[in-house]
């Protein structure tokens, strides 16, 4: 078995992580292979043997199972690296909420000891495709959470018309517009009011960012439309981000956004849901009145 890992160097944590790591796959069939910014920050930082490691140093690489250490945004930078590899991910939580990084530190040996005995669930989450009129590219054009468009350099509100299949929707006065998957509804969508959405739903979420217009709701849709967000703003340019990675794009270039031609596999602990996750990190049920 060969298991790739990612992780976030910058938090010194992560250390005492790969020490649990390489203790526990000693002995094991297992071949480890490190992301080559990993590798490096452990051969500097730790006394953790790194021999019998591989060094992943470009995306020519084959795995069987990725591991992410980190939170969420560590989580989303593994699955640009795996691409369309088809690589299970499982996240480990070294940062904060962790829908996507979902094993606690103290769980992280039940969680391997359940992925040698196959004793898990891989589930495929949707992703978006992006791609601009003007012919501007991304390095990764792909987004698992979501697609925010964004001010660049303003403090005045922007303007996005959005039409869904060819029908123009709304024109949102506003600090700026995401297009969330359902895995991104308990990220950013999220925090700008947007609903919570099972990550198994066949559905995109458009939520406006600070919308200048009381009446205006985010909106839920089927991941078989085609989005195009056309911008205008006092300034002649804009932010488009995807997962975090942002990139300005002047304002003649419009963004077609539709469903990827494939998923990302996410590894999940047996007997655990998305809605235990959100009792757990959202404390759901839990009254603080007492």
């Amino acid at each position: 078995m060969r298991i790739a890992i990612f992780g976030n160097i910058y938090r010194t944590v992560i250390l005492s992580h790969i020490e649990v790591l390489f203790n526990y796959f000693e002995g094991k069939d297992v071949k480890l292979l490190l992301d080559d910014k990993l590798y490096d920050f452990v051969r500097e930082r730790s006394s953790c043997c790194t021999e019998n490691v591989e060094k992943i140093e470009n995306d020519d690489f084959e795995a069987d199972l990725a591991l992410s250490i980190g939170g969420d945004g560590t989580f989303l930078n593994t699955a640009a690296r795996i691409g369309r590899k088809q690589i299970p991910i499982l996240g480990i939580n070294t940062g904060r909420l962790g829908f996507l990084a979902d094993v606690a530190s103290e769980d992280i040996i039940p969680a391997l000891d359940a992925v040698l005995s196959k004793q898990y669930i891989v589930q495929e989450r949707t992703l978006l495709y992006v791609e601009t009129s003007d012919g501007t590219t991304f390095d990764y054009p792909y987004a698992l959470n979501e697609v925010s468009v964004l001010k660049q350099d303003s403090s005045s509100m922007m303007s996005i018309t959005a039409s869904v299949n060819g029908e123009m929707v709304h024109t949102y006065h506003a600090d700026g517009l995401l297009v969330a998957t359902p895995t991104g509804s308990t990220a950013y969508s999220m925090s700008v009011g947007g609903p919570l959405v099972a990550p198994e739903s066949e559905n995109f979420i458009l939520s406006p960012i600070a919308s200048h217009s009381l009446n205006v709701r985010p909106l839920i849709v089927p991941d078989t439309w085609e989005f195009e967000l056309e911008v205008h703003s006092r300034s002649q340019c804009y932010l488009v981000a995807l997962d975090g990675r942002s990139k300005v794009l002047d304002l003649t270039a419009k963004l077609k956004i539709t469903k990827a031609d494939y998923t990302v596999k996410i590894v999940k602990q047996m007997n655990h849901t998305f809605f235990d996750t959100l009792k757990n990190k959202l404390m759901w049920g839990v009254d603080k009145r007492n």
